[in-house]
């Protein structure tokens, strides 16, 4: 008798016990990382002026990077920090990361030709190379603060330097892609009088060789998308075959013949207009 009380007390317990644990996880449910969950707060729309009832910069994040949201010209700036976050935290490196992997393991899946027409298109600019540290200055705040022209010519001295360090994920690509037998093409909407730098820049990091490297003249007024498009053509025209095609910006991967396959890197800083 005695051993069935204890075992009725003991079972008593354990359902406290159980049901102790479910009213704590209920209160705080796991994976709650104060550093990975971004509070839902108020906020204007990037570029209308329109305003709505509830915002989460990370949801901002996710529409920019599908393209759902066009056109817009800053980082909205209660999300600045959470952008900032983002791009020098560990989050931004894995993104990359992953689509680099997909990207590699799409290569090694090719067979490629051994007449030397097979060609990767690379965009440079928060492609090939970061342009996190002119990004990350308090008068940019990476993307909340507009350039100007005053900015936008420090941007151009920041090229020129030479010393624009490399995106990791993107060079492992452009190792793998040399691998197979691929040839790489550099393809920047940034002004041709900055190709001496970019050059120099390109082999400082690693990027030892390509078959050409194209940047756009300042006598060419269209779109970067309508520029990379009519560069594209010009080569299939000339009998190369576009294996894969990489950049930041959707402008970069639209367009005609833009290849078998686009890979687009993570990039809410700005936006490359078509």
């Amino acid at each position: 008798m005695e051993l069935q009380k204890m075992a009725v007390a003991l079972a008593a317990c354990l359902c406290l016990l159980v049901l102790g644990a479910t009213t704590s996880q209920a209160r705080h449910p796991a994976h709650q990382d104060p550093k990975l969950i971004n509070p839902i707060r108020m906020m204007p729309e990037a570029s209308s002026g329109d305003s709505v009832p509830v915002y989460n910069c990370l949801s901002w994040r996710l529409t920019v990077e599908t393209n759902n949201k066009r056109n817009w010209t800053n980082v909205p700036a209660i999300c600045g920090f959470y952008v900032a976050y983002y791009m020098t935290g560990r989050q931004y490196g894995y993104d990359c990361e992953a689509v680099v992997a997909i990207a590699i393991k799409y290569v090694k899946s090719l067979s490629i030709p051994t007449d030397g027409r097979s060609i990767w298109i690379f965009d440079i600019d928060d492609t090939a190379l970061s342009n996190l540290p002119f990004f990350s200055r308090p008068d940019v705040f990476f993307g909340v603060k507009t350039l100007n022209a005053e900015l936008e010519a420090e941007f151009y001295e920041f090229i020129l330097t030479a010393e624009v360090p490399v995106l990791a994920a993107t060079l492992r690509l452009y190792q793998a892609t040399v691998e197979a037998g691929i040839k790489a093409v550099f393809l920047t909407g940034s002004s041709e009088r900055s190709a001496d730098a970019r050059a120099k820049n390109l082999k400082a990091v690693g990027y030892d060789t390509w078959e050409e490297l194209i940047l756009k003249p300042d006598s060419v007024n269209t779109s970067v998308q309508a520029f990379k498009s009519q560069v594209r053509n010009r080569l299939v025209v000339q009998g190369y075959r576009i294996e894969g095609n990489i950049g930041d910006q959707w402008a970069d991967i639209v367009g005609s013949n833009v290849g078998r396959r686009t890979f687009k890197l993570p990039n809410p800083m700005y936006y490359g207009a078509y």
